[in-house]
């Protein structure tokens, strides 16, 4: 019985894909469909969207899904795209090389380094390095990281983005360096990100400690967790739990956070298979939302695919999160619709449709796709 309920679920999520790609021929097996995704969604992207854009946080998110799409597809397009964006910003985040005048705060400025949104870039950064091993690829990744680790603050990460930002970036340059401070100061780092925006009843992130409750509540009175937001936390855990030793002391808290978060996501899916802007509380900015879903998926595929994650629980749920991406998300030209636009919350009456795309949320997209297609290789 469960492996013909695996067989179904499969099966299904076979047949949505199929669906987002009707009119295509080349179905010749039930992972062809979604690598026909893949390319539609980057090629659209890539082809209206020049790589010559900044570091900042939302561009860097969308190479994050790039590069995935070109671990998996080896299309010499993709990587030569993360590399052009590299090569226009310097191999830098923010610019300054004073480090007496380096920021940690919110900024768009080049003195704002140590800023998590500036950082998340090294991780494209890195994954470039390791094609070639050319050491100015993560020069500056190098500086910036160890030079704010020889601080003694740990409050870097104060809103739950920065989680998936940063995070990686700790292990992929552990990575590189075999260096164990990095794998210290992602623990005493998350810690404190804990310590200010985890709700451990919920099993979720609030958005950073302004949307605490019961001092910010929902539309209905109840906690306002942000789609979003605890979707960046939900891969950015997953991406750790990827390039984390096996025996690193930090694995089992990190283990036992991102299986609890899936639990919570899974209770707080919609029928349609997305999750709503406010994650409990439906009414608050209803109707579905892409960025968040996407990162869900992603979330729980990698756990599904690397066997976290029980096949019978969660099959279902990205069964449902997949349809709706492929099906209604997904648009006839390659555009990634619904995407909520930059913010930080949940906002009643903000119109988000079909034609409401961003890099981030293409990034998201692609991350989840390239999940799918290694579970259906399988």
């Amino acid at each position: 019985m469960n492996r013909l309920r695996l067989f179904t679920g499969l099966l299904l999520l076979v047949l949505s894909s199929c669906a987002a790609t009707k009119g295509s021929k080349n179905f010749g097996s039930r992972k062809d469909s979604v690598l026909a995704i893949i390319n539609k969604v980057n090629g659209y992207w890539q082809a209206n969207n020049a790589p010559q854009q900044r570091a900042f946080w939302d561009h860097a998110a969308y190479h994050t899904g790039n590069m995935a799409a070109y671990a998996l597809t080896r299309n010499e397009a993709y990587r030569k795209y993360s590399e052009d964006w590299a090569v226009h910003n310097e191999w830098k985040g923010a610019k300054s090389d004073k480090k007496e005048e380096w920021k940690l705060t919110y900024g768009e400025k080049d003195d704002y380094v140590l800023f998590g949104d500036w950082q998340i870039c090294f991780q494209t950064y890195a994954d470039l390095y390791q094609l070639d091993k050319d050491p100015r690829k993560i020069a500056r990744a190098l500086e910036v990281m160890e030079y704010q680790m020889s601080t003694e603050r740990n409050d870097y990460w104060w809103w739950a983005d920065g989680l998936y930002m940063v995070m990686p970036v700790m292990t992929k340059l552990y990575t590189v360096t075999g260096n164990a401070q990095y794998l210290q100061k992602l623990e005493a780092y998350y810690r404190y990100a804990e310590s200010i925006m985890y709700d451990s009843a919920a099993g979720l992130f609030y958005r950073d400690a302004k949307y605490l409750y019961p001092k910010h509540k929902s539309a209905n009175g109840g906690k306002d967790f942000w789609a979003r937001g605890d979707g960046w936390v939900f891969a950015g855990l997953a991406k750790v739990l990827q390039d984390l030793p096996k025996d690193a002391p930090q694995r089992p808290l990190f283990e036992s956070r991102y299986r609890r978060m899936a639990l919570a996501i899974m209770q707080a899916q919609r029928p349609e298979g997305y999750w709503t802007r406010s994650m409990l509380d439906s009414e608050h900015a209803p109707g579905p939302e892409t960025s968040g879903t996407a990162f869900f998926t992603y979330g729980f595929l990698w756990g599904i695919n690397n066997g976290y994650l029980d096949k019978k629980t969660y099959l279902p749920v990205v069964q449902r999160s997949w349809n709706y991406l492929s099906t209604t998300a997904l648009q006839p030209d390659g555009r990634v619709g619904y995407v909520q636009p930059i913010g930080e919350r949940a906002i009643p009456g903000q119109v988000v449709n079909q034609q409401s795309t961003s890099n981030f949320g293409v990034g998201a997209y692609l991350l989840a796709a390239t999940e799918l297609y290694r579970l259906l290789d399988k």
